[in-house]
């Protein structure tokens, strides 16, 4: 196909593999890397419109199948990796890591720290509207700039966002470009940095850190996260009724669910996407047998199986 020619990066059939968390999956037909706002701009007007494009964030949270990706998979580096703080604002582009977000925010005595433990860029924290110890990103949402499929620019509120557990109504070929948070609240940056390392402690100490993962594999059945709430409850916790269902560090192929915390899939070192996705399914299967609950993915999954199989 015919695509035009940008300032930044286009290359043809480039492996993802190495590009997700998880070590898995075949090629984009096109990776493109632009080279800043406009660049990105120029390029989605002038892409013809029949070919797909696919937003990509750092991968943390996708399963890239072993057929690849048709069309063009977007993936922002450098010119869109900025923090700025203005008061109680924090402004960052969307390739940014939650962490550094979190890190920068607390110098400035600003507490974002929910984002310090939460793997991946913000542009994908936005998108599913990610959260841990009882807030979620849409609590501190400001807005949001980007692109939209025909290389327009859009902005995004609260309004008109209409965010949901682990979602919001983002058009899935938009381009996040930049983000702006407030903070949940203030503090001096020696506070806010222990709350910080105590999190991160206690994240290393009940999750498989070292692991090739990409974090929470299935969505809580509560609808909701409670972790760090008051009422915390386990019952409708994702990882409790998988290991209700006797599913804590099942295998299949280089695939397995963590014997350390069970809503964490593994690549061992051998799996293949396949792998992933089928031992991903058994699980609800087996889960829905044991409870009548039907587990929704966290992880995101994309592209085509291999023709074979």
């Amino acid at each position: 196909m015919q695509l035009p020619i940008p300032r930044g990066r286009l290359t043809p059939n480039r492996s993802l593999s190495d590009l997700t968390w998880l070590r898995v999956g075949g090629p984009a037909e096109y990776l493109f890397q632009p080279v800043d706002h406009a660049d990105l701009t120029e390029f989605l007007a002038d892409l013809p419109q029949e070919v797909a494009v696919f937003p990509m964030g750092v991968g943390s949270n996708l399963i890239v199948r072993d057929g690849g990706i048709r069309g063009v998979v977007i993936r922002l580096g450098r010119g869109f990796n900025y923090i700025s703080v203005d008061g109680d604002l924090v402004r960052c582009g969307a390739a940014v890591l939650d962490s550094h977000v979190a890190r920068k925010a607390a110098d400035s005595g600003l507490d974002l720290t929910f984002l310090r433990t939460i793997p991946g860029a913000i542009g994908g924290a936005l998108k599913m509207n990610a959260g841990c110890y009882g807030s979620y990103f849409a609590d501190a949402f400001v807005s949001a700039r980007g692109v939209n499929r025909a290389g327009a620019p859009v902005t995004y509120t609260p309004e008109n966002l209409g965010f949901g557990y682990r979602s919001c109504d983002l058009p899935d070929d938009f381009v996040i470009t930049e983000v702006t948070l407030r903070s949940l609240g203030l503090g001096s940056p020696v506070a806010l940095h222990q709350k910080m390392a105590d999190q991160l402690a206690k994240r290393d100490e009940t999750q498989p850190t070292k692991d090739r993962t990409a974090g929470s594999t299935f969505r809580n059945p509560a609808g909701f996260s409670s972790t760090g709430r008051a009422d915390d409850r386990q019952n409708l916790k994702a990882w409790k009724v998988i290991d209700d269902a006797g599913c804590r560090g099942l295998e299949l192929g280089g695939a397995q669910m963590s014997p350390k915390h069970p809503n964490f899939l593994i690549n061992t070192g051998s799996a293949s996407a396949k792998d992933l996705e089928a031992l991903g399914e058994l699980v609800r299967k087996k889960v829905y047998d044991k409870s009548g609950l039907t587990l929704e993915w966290e992880v995101m999954m994309v592209g085509d199986p291999l023709c074979d199989q």
